[in-house]
């Protein structure tokens, strides 16, 4: 006759392991956050093995320590970027200026994280006899825009202007250098990061007299699908807390950024 005695360990082992599986089934599952980053130094850097970094890489980083999420970076162009943001492909972009055409594809989280008093600029190969003084002397002249980029007013809505398209700020350069361009609009800081990248001799461009001082901001903006999440809400609370008890400025601190602070967003 067979006698079954019980075991006490192994009835805990057992009640160990139903426990175990009731929280894996009623646990909410950690959701995957899609971030785009561009080449765009320092608020995007992709290396060229697709290694990504930069503040927007740092700052969802720090969110994730008080916010469950997994991150998951994609490098990508500019403009395609934007459009996968836009067409829900992505969740997160970072290093955006606020337009209201923007508005109506995506939503901004605030603050921005970029505020820099700073000028977008004109450059022009040095070997060349161009010279702009004023915002009239862009007529007739190439220049070299990112596609999908927002500069001033002024600029954006000229339809007078010749502008072509470029895949990003190091591509609007490479144009710039093989005569396809006749300038490139930028923000000086920006370009100074550009030239860099692509090791140019300061000697062979040149930085126009004419440039368009301005308030810059830079925000972090979420598809119009992941707003409406809870997430997406999460996110924007904890920005603000990083705010309010300063560790996004040390953040972009690294990055010679300037401190960020909570500001009435009428821009």
């Amino acid at each position: 006759m067979n006698v079954v005695t019980s075991n006490p360990m192994r009835l805990s082992i057992v009640s160990l392991l139903l426990v175990l599986i009731s929280s894996s089934l009623y646990a909410e599952p950690v959701q995957r956050v899609i971030v785009a980053v561009d080449h765009s130094p320092p608020y995007g850097v992709v290396s060229e093995k697709g290694h990504v970094s930069g503040a927007v890489v740092d700052i969802m980083r720090e969110l994730q320590r008080t916010i469950p999420m997994k991150l998951e970076f994609v490098a990508c162009p500019f403009s395609r970027c934007l459009k996968m943001l836009e067409q829900n492909e992505v969740d997160v972009m970072g290093g955006l200026i606020r337009t209201s055409e923007r508005e109506q594809k995506m939503q901004f989280m605030s603050p921005p994280y970029m505020m820099l008093s700073s000028s977008f600029g004109f450059y022009a190969r040095a070997d060349r006899d161009i010279v702009i003084n004023r915002y009239q002397d862009l007529l007739g002249k190439r220049i070299a825009v990112m596609r999908g980029a927002a500069y001033f007013s002024r600029f954006d809505n000229d339809s007078s202007l010749t502008k072509v398209e470029a895949l990003s700020e190091g591509n609007a350069f490479e144009m710039l250098l093989k005569d396809r361009v006749e300038l490139v609009i930028s923000v000086e800081d920006t370009a100074d990061h550009a030239s860099g990248y692509l090791q140019l001799p300061s000697q062979q461009i040149v930085k126009m007299p004419y440039r368009y001082k301005d308030i810059i901001y830079g925000h972090m903006a979420v598809s119009k699908k992941f707003a409406d999440t809870s997430l997406a809400k999460e996110i924007q609370s904890q920005l603000h807390a990083l705010v309010r008890n300063g560790r996004l400025t040390e953040l972009v601190k690294a990055y010679n950024l300037p401190a960020v602070t909570l500001i009435k967003e009428n821009y």
